[in-house]
């Protein structure tokens, strides 16, 4: 039989944030961001959970994104998520789509991860969530640092071409696939394989969902992740190695030290 899989958004249907904004405070930390991004970040997470993303919303938040990682350093950016991922985004995700994940896993499903977020953000996340394979948006990178440009963006239509051309490559029945999002934007997605579900759905996803008798989900119980999934061991990060196992605050305040001397 063919091999199938289960497709996840990831922002407000595996966690209730956008993923790449939950990490500005740490990256204020780290000396990447300033406090007034910051609270600009703050801003559009509330905008964003609030009112959904559509389109335009969505190329707002990107073109934020882009402008503000600009010349950050993609070491430091790996290793500021590395020791902040469980911190952060273990309070976020949602009881239900854990509940979700364990289902399909069991039934023999690949989970597979597609996110428009950032891959140093959605890769960690996916592997702590025991994801198969993950799809996420690329950044420009020259001389280890972030251009403010983006490579490869996971974003609506694409969404689809990816889970296309993974099927052909891994072999999935896509007619037996499943796949859940929030957003309008991802009806490509979610079209693209016979069990699509909407998971806590802006507006037109809701109205677009009751008019082809797609099931409608409401993810509302944020879980600790640890009693639920066991997670990996945590890696030595940069930061630790450097200071001789200090801890990690004391880690970051020693790289950003280090960084505004050189």
């Amino acid at each position: 039989m063919a091999r199938t899989a289960a497709f996840f958004d990831l922002d407000k249907t595996i966690i209730a944030k956008s993923s790449a904004m939950a990490f500005s405070k740490p990256f204020q930390a780290g000396g990447l961001i300033s406090r007034r991004a910051v609270l600009r970040s703050a801003y559009a997470q509330l905008v964003f959970v609030t009112g959904g993303a559509d389109h335009d919303q969505m190329e707002k938040m990107r073109a934020f994104m882009s402008q503000l990682c600009a010349g950050w350093d993609v070491a430091t950016v790996r290793e500021i998520v590395a020791e902040t991922l469980h911190s952060i985004v273990d309070p976020l995700v949602y009881d239900e789509a854990v509940g979700l994940i364990e289902e399909h896993s069991t039934a023999g499903r690949d989970i597979v991860i597609v996110s428009t977020s950032g891959s140093e953000v959605v890769e960690p996340i996916g592997e702590m969530l025991g994801a198969d394979r993950v799809v996420a948006t690329r950044m420009e990178v020259a001389e280890g640092r972030y251009t403010g440009g983006i490579e490869y963006y996971a974003y609506a239509e694409e969404k689809a071409r990816a889970i296309r051309a993974m099927a052909e490559q891994v072999g999935y029945d896509l007619a037996r696939c499943y796949a859940y999002s929030d957003s309008v934007t991802d009806v490509p997605m979610l079209e693209a394989v016979g069990h699509p579900h909407a998971v806590n759905p802006d507006r037109e996803l809701r109205r677009i969902a009751a008019a082809r008798g797609w099931p409608i989900l409401v993810f509302s119980r944020p879980v600790a992740l640890r009693p639920r999934v066991p997670l990996p061991p945590a890696r030595p990060t940069l930061a630790a190695l450097a200071v001789g196992g200090a801890v990690a605050a004391g880690g970051l305040v020693w790289s950003s030290a280090r960084r505004r001397r050189a």
